[in-house]
């Protein structure tokens, strides 16, 4: 770990940086039956401490949320691998046509042959409780050089900071 350690506010202000840089992750359910975590494309509103995300209303995700199995996390992973973070929450279906206009765009319209108005579109919005976001500025080679340090000196690399953030 750093020296320098990020406050909670610079660790959640990263964390939303990340989310509008990545936009996909991993988004699953955590109560009820098993289920795989599937791709997700998340759109954020640090303002609410929410995100929405594009679905089906056919989808087991959808029903499953529908049928109030609504505990939630959604992971991501910067293309850099700088950030990682898991994010919980509650997960509700929501039909809301400001946010259908204000993030539709041509990826998301291939999954909707009847466009904004197919019968099978719907939202899930994840209401954020709280995340765990691990940090590490060192990018790949560095990292190696902590990884062959490590096992030379039988102590533990530095693999960056770990924070955790609560959504209020």
């Amino acid at each position: 770990m750093s020296d320098d350690k990020p406050t909670p506010a610079e660790i959640k202000e990263k964390l939303w940086k990340a989310l509008e840089d990545t936009r996909t992750g991993m988004l699953g359910l955590v109560g009820g039956e098993p289920q795989h975590f599937q791709p997700m494309t998340g759109f954020e509103e640090p303002e609410a401490n929410r995100l929405w995300f594009f679905t089906r209303d056919d989808t087991d995700l959808a029903k499953d949320v529908a049928a109030g199995n609504t505990e939630a996390m959604y992971t991501i992973v910067t293309k850099d691998t700088k950030v990682y973070a898991c994010l919980g929450g509650e997960l509700s279906v929501q039909m809301d046509r400001v946010r259908i206009d204000k993030y539709w765009n041509p990826v998301v319209a291939a999954w909707y042959p009847g466009g904004k108005d197919d019968p099978h579109l719907t939202l899930l919005c994840l209401d954020l409780d709280d995340a765990r976001v691990w940090l590490n500025d060192k990018g790949p080679v560095k990292f190696m050089i902590e990884i062959a340090k490590a096992n030379l000196t039988h102590e533990l690399p530095d693999a960056g900071d770990k924070g955790d953030v609560t959504f209020q």
